[in-house]
């Protein structure tokens, strides 16, 4: 008979600790017995009483319950679910402070990881720090003890949805109505069955895609169709994988979500299910910065790694003019035909949009034999190291570098420092995500 695996008991009660310093991730570090204890809503300088939450072999995590000597840049959360909720990290932080911290950490991490320092430190892109998230997936549970659906994100810890009647990060127009979504959910009959909900907002209306794991009733369509028009949502169904994503009302091509970047003349059309930065007035300074930096001239042959739906390809193609060329390069075909077809809506017709793995490069992309005078990527968290050869065999007169791992980022600069005698120009990060821990950067190298 098989022997039960043995359920390890935390340490009950409240724990002293004097917090040293702050992770990448927001917590705070403490020493207990010689053992780092990573404890979350704590700062710097703080003498705190936590909770344990896990104990591993070289460490442990908690989280503050009552600070005895707060720091002077603790400030009350803006938001009275704080504390429960796991959607924010650094809430209890001035935002001045978050941004500081952000800044230090990306510097910390070229120097430890890169072992690089940039010649110029970028000053942080900062915007509004409330209602600045369009991108979400809110997590849903209908709870019959409570005879109601909670909508939110999970608590902190905890796979438990947050009971929150507000969020003050997500754009407004969804944020302030997450009860009326609730109170609509509550009366589905497939209620139990909508497990969660993606949010995209763009400049004129939000669209909800509902994940529907069993076929919705007529009247429950037709309740999503009501509160649609009453709240001005667009409404999409997505019974299976992401391909199976559908607006309620079929062939109904408006109900997408757009933004656009007035300053390129460019409008981008997306779905709740992409990948689109979530902070439109951040996203509007980095895209203007990255393509100040890269100083794109006419008639460039520019290169754009991870193009994504083209948030940097179609600005690119703009400032390369009619004489030049934007090769945007993707890993997934059908977001290299979106590309493609949002470049036609806008009238471009000088890029390139080719479906490429870019952490497999190989000789069959034709593309990896031509010559740029510029490339921008902003791959994901993995980073972009297969490419750093490519890259500095290409040559080109200048690189920007926007990246969402500060980790990833300083392995991959230092790659081309160190080994191809490249230059890190300048570095700095961008405040795409305000309270929370993560941190959006950009870099800019050149040949040595």
């Amino acid at each position: 008979m098989a022997r039960r695996k043995r359920i390890k008991q935390l340490p009950r009660g409240e724990f002293s600790a004097h917090i040293e310093s702050l992770t990448l991730e927001g917590r705070g570090v403490a020493h207990l017995d010689g053992k780092a204890t990573f404890i979350g809503r704590a700062l710097p300088g703080e003498d705190v009483r936590f909770v344990y939450r896990d104990q591993r072999r070289h460490f442990d995590l908690g989280d503050a319950v009552a600070v005895d000597t707060p720091s002077p840049e603790r400030i009350e959360p803006g938001c009275p679910h704080f504390h429960v909720c796991g959607g924010c990290a650094m809430q209890h932080l001035a935002a001045e402070a978050q941004v500081a911290h952000k800044q230090q950490a990306l510097l910390d991490q070229l120097s430890r990881i890169g072992r690089v320092e940039p010649e110029q430190v970028l000053a942080p892109l900062t915007g509004p720090i409330w209602g600045y998230r369009r991108m979400a997936r809110l997590g849903v549970r209908y709870v019959r003890k409570k005879g109601r659906a909670l909508v939110g994100f999970r608590e902190l810890g905890s796979a438990l949805i947050t009971d929150i009647d507000t969020c003050p990060v997500l754009d407004p127009r969804v944020g302030e109505k997450l009860p009326a979504i609730a109170e609509l959910i509550g009366a589905m009959d497939a209620r139990r069955d909508l497990p969660q909900i993606e949010v995209g907002c763009g400049d004129t209306h939000c669209a909800l895609a509902f994940r529907n794991m069993v076929p919705l009733t007529e009247a429950d369509r037709a309740r999503l169709d009501a509160f649609a028009d009453a709240h001005g949502f667009a409404v999409f169904l997505q019974p299976g994988g992401p391909e199976t994503l559908e607006p309620l009302v079929a062939g109904a091509r408006d109900v997408y979500p757009s933004y656009r970047l007035n300053e390129f003349d460019v409008e981008i059309r997306f779905s709740p299910l992409d990948f689109a930065q979530v902070n439109a007035d951040i996203n509007q300074r980095m895209v203007h910065q990255a393509l100040d930096w890269l100083a794109v001239q006419p008639g460039d042959r520019v290169l754009d790694l991870f193009a994504g739906l083209g948030n940097f390809s179609l600005p690119l193609a703009r400032k390369a003019g009619t004489a030049g060329s934007v090769t945007a390069v993707e890993a997934d075909a059908a977001m290299v035909e979106r590309g493609a077809a949002c470049a036609r809506d806008n009238g471009i017709e000088t890029t390139r949009h080719v479906v490429g793995n870019l952490f497999e490069p190989h000789a069959g992309h034709g593309w990896l034999g031509e010559s740029f005078e510029r490339i921008l990527l902003d791959p994901p968290r993995a980073g972009a190291e297969a490419m750093m050869p490519v890259i500095a065999r290409m040559r080109p007169e200048r690189v920007v570098y926007v990246s969402c791992h500060l980790g990833s980022l300083a392995r991959d600069v230092g790659r081309l420092v160190h080994e191809h005698g490249w230059r890190l120009r300048a570095a700095g990060v961008m405040d795409m995500f305000p309270h929370t821990a993560h941190v959006e950067s950009m870099a800019v190298l050149e040949p040595g």
